[in-house]
């Protein structure tokens, strides 16, 4: 039986590539994450930058805890069965009243994952909606298998590599996914999607967790990943540990190699090797 979602929910993440929006915690809990995120940014001097964005899971027990949810992973279960990795989690924050943008694309473009069992739980921190550059999708089309993108390492793009869509992407099929603070989308690694700019005068704040089953392989190098549920029977990647206390050195250093790794995986064939490049993007 699934735990959290009901059935016509599974099938029609299965049919259309998404399902939105999910509660998994209170407005204010999810404001209060806001607050511990922003103390963080205020202690090391501003918005969080280079490769602190990726595997912040790492880093810092608030997100370690928010990427084992409960209710999160009921829901990746639902979709993708009980034995569970945290393959990565990303920051995606659009600062008020600018240009940053995430350009039509699929996530699976540059992965180097072995199938696309792939489940992206991006959870809403802020509100996400019209006004401030809420994500949109394309229904259905994470049937398509791997379409053509090109890198245009737009400085405005939070995207690694500023990818896109090489072929037109009908904009009047897209779908907004208007969250509320504590409300999730989910959506599949070929679901084509992408957002605008946010005008508006707040941040607009989500944080994605890539979640995988443990069968899955890195097919681009030696990767790492984050058993959050179940048992990994296979040991394709390395396991990672968990945070105590914000930023401890050790975990400092662990992350700061597996960002690196990472990075090469992400921006292979471009010449960066680091998030913290300045060529590289800031997804």
């Amino acid at each position: 039986m699934p735990k959290l979602l009901t059935p016509a929910q599974i099938e029609a993440y299965r049919r259309h590539g998404y399902l939105v929006p999910i509660r998994v915690m209170s407005e204010d809990e999810a404001l209060a994450l806001r607050r511990t995120l922003e103390a963080v940014e205020a202690g090391m001097g501003g918005p969080l930058r280079g490769d602190i964005r990726h595997k912040a899971h790492l880093l810092f027990p608030f997100l370690a805890e928010l990427v084992r949810h409960p209710a999160i992973l009921d829901a990746i279960e639902d979709l993708l069965g009980p034995d569970l990795l945290c393959w990565n989690s990303n920051f995606f924050i659009k600062e008020a009243e600018t240009p940053s943008f995430v350009s039509w694309h699929q996530d699976s473009t540059y992965w180097g994952l072995s199938a696309p069992d792939v489940a992206t739980a991006w959870v809403a921190l802020t509100p996400s909606n019209l006004d401030n550059g809420a994500m949109a999708v394309i229904p259905g089309s994470h049937r398509t298998d791997q379409i053509p993108h090109r890198d245009t390492f737009d400085r405005d793009n939070l995207l690694t590599r500023g990818q896109e869509i090489a072929v037109e992407v009908d904009e009047a099929e897209a779908v907004p996914l208007i969250l509320r603070p504590g409300e999730m989308s989910l959506h599949h690694v070929r679901l084509v999607h992408g957002s605008p700019p946010n005008p508006s005068g707040d941040r607009r704040i989500g944080f994605a967790i890539r979640y995988i089953p443990t069968t899955l392989r890195q097919l681009e190098g030696e990767d790492s990943a984050t058993l959050v549920r179940g048992t990994d029977r296979f040991h394709h990647f390395e396991l990672e540990p968990r945070p105590d206390v914000d930023m401890p050195p050790e975990m400092l250093a662990l992350h700061r190699r597996l960002t690196e790794r990472s990075a090469r995986i992400l921006y292979r064939g471009t010449g960066v090797d680091s998030y913290n490049d300045p060529r590289a993007m800031r997804g």
